[in-house]
């Protein structure tokens, strides 16, 4: 028994250790943010890793090797979906277990939900507005260490939210729903076990099917179309039980909430993605080396994610131009959920080399997928991934090289010009109109490397595919050449109509 517990006790911070090691320093910073109402502030100040927190809680006894579900809730209230796996735990399982487990109170889930949607110009705008409230020498802050702020100065509190509707009205009147929501669940009642129940049974008398529950919820509260889990995470995580209907209307409500917001990906099969891999031209090109290595790591990521990739290699103007009309053609896209194609090549403006050297445009070949051309893909996503040059060549040291061609006359095209004017695409590429991509002749592209390394990162994470896209021109823009004097900056462009969110795969990366 002795043993058993020490295996227990072993294998709890082995976990502990793991979560520690896959946190950024902003996601501690949201985790000392949400334990702010459980542990003494004090002491929470002189937190410097994830490690220090797990410590706190387990002195005052709220997470142990028996019980860690405040762990849990934590990763799940900062999106941290993929560690959930590592702690035995799915999405799904946490949502039902947090009305009877569940710690961090509404307030400070609607302080973080706030904080979340505040951008660094709204930032900016507020700490104007605040000044008088500030300390003179204060640092640049971030939205949840303005909120703390606020707090110690007794400004913010649970029963008293005026300062929050003010900066919102100034800053950003669209957050004003987030406190609206959190003021209106206050007022029904809902933080009461006894009155919640007695609200839903007065609310729902009147409905006598699901539909009519849905429509009652919408009119409700308008904040689900911003967030479609906040107000069935309102009703569910007050410490109440609710009847098995109301359970089932509910977990329909966000389905149906969610299928508004982004494209539909439950389908039988997610799709095909097509990767074109020109390394080798028939004339001056030169050998794309390090590009099979960018096709090799496009295959492994798309097949995680559930795509059937098929790679193609060298192919001339002629045969893409084929090739796009044959899967334009394609039947099968009928049970598909969306159509992904990745373009290796040099390229110019607007433009990608075939292997003859002459040149297709990136419109002609994205305009083979419009709803009229391939009616079996209408309304669904269609992602295109562009690694070529978009001018003209630089001179490079001796491992990195550029995916352009010697420069020559030609009208600039940018993105947004090259994608279909009809809804649904969306077109990721290594550069700026104008500019070379590099691509280093061991590693692979710098776009495709941080395009493959987000997607692994941040689809277990639930993150849609523009945010994850915004943290690809992050890493890119940061890396330079051996000598410090090349850069790179990606740009996507697109006409989505909703939100592209990959499903979490039941397998971590291979």
């Amino acid at each position: 028994s002795s043993n058993m517990d020490d295996d227990n006790s072993w294998k709890f911070r082995k976990q502990l250790l793991f979560v520690d090691e896959n946190l950024r320093a902003e996601e501690v910073e949201a985790l000392k943010f949400l334990c702010t109402d459980l542990l003494p502030f004090g002491r929470l100040e002189n937190v410097k890793s994830a490690l220090d927190i797990f410590q706190l809680l387990m002195a005052e006894d709220y997470l142990n090797e028996e019980d860690n579900f405040i762990l849990v809730e934590l990763l799940y209230r900062i999106n941290c979906h993929s560690l959930l796996r590592k702690l035995g735990y799915s999405k799904q399982k946490v949502q039902e277990c947090l009305p009877e487990k569940g710690r961090v109170s509404l307030y400070r889930q609607m302080l973080y939900d706030l904080s979340e949607n505040i951008t660094s110009e709204m930032l900016k705008e507020a700490v104007f507005l605040l000044q008088k409230h500030l300390p003179k020498q204060q640092v640049t802050l971030s939205a949840l260490e303005l909120m703390i702020l606020l707090e110690k100065q007794g400004l913010l509190t649970d029963n008293n939210v005026q300062v929050l509707e003010e900066l919102c009205v100034n800053v950003s009147p669209d957050l004003l729903e987030i406190v609206n929501c959190y003021k209106k669940t206050k007022a029904f009642g809902l933080m009461q076990h006894t009155d919640f129940a007695v609200f839903l049974e007065e609310s729902f008398a009147c409905c006598t099917n699901r539909l009519e529950i849905l429509l009652f919820l919408h009119e409700r509260d308008k904040r689900k179309l911003a967030n479609p889990v906040y107000l069935v995470c309102c009703l569910l995580e007050t410490n109440c039980f609710l009847e098995s209907e109301i359970r089932a209307v509910l977990a329909f409500s966000l389905s149906f909430i969610q299928s508004m917001t982004s494209y539909k990906m439950d389908g039988p099969h997610r799709g095909f993605c097509l990767v074109i891999n020109n390394v080798d031209f028939d004339g001056s090109l030169l050998e794309r080396k390090g590009s099979c290595k960018d096709a090799g790591e496009l295959e492994r990521v798309f097949t995680w994610l559930g795509l059937d990739v098929r790679i193609y290699k060298n192919k001339t103007s002629t045969e893409i131009k084929e090739l796009m009309e044959r899967w334009q053609r394609f039947p099968g896209h009928k049970d598909r959920d969306c159509f992904v194609c990745c373009i290796l090549s040099h390229g110019e403006s607007g433009a990608i080399y075939g292997k003859d050297e002459v040149l297709v445009s990136i419109r002609t070949i994205m305009s083979h997928f419009t709803a009229k051309q391939c009616p079996q893909l209408a309304e669904k996503p269609k992602l295109f991934f562009i690694q070529a040059c978009q001018g003209k060549e630089i001179q490079q040291p001796v491992h990195i090289e550029a995916d352009a061609h010697v420069p020559f006359t030609q009208q600039s095209v940018s993105p947004s010009e090259s994608i279909p004017e009809e809804a649904d695409f969306l077109l990721g590429m290594a550069t700026v109109d104008g500019f070379v991509s590099f691509r280093h002749i061991q590693q692979g592209a710098w776009y495709i490397q941080a395009l493959c390394n987000k997607l692994e990162l941040l689809v277990p994470r639930g993150e849609d595919i523009l945010s994850i896209l915004t943290e690809v021109n992050e890493d890119v823009s940061r890396r330079v050449d051996r000598f410090g004097t090349k850069k790179q900056m990606p740009q996507p462009a697109y006409t989505l109509r909703r939100k592209v969110i990959f499903p979490i795969p039941k397998e971590p990366p291979p």
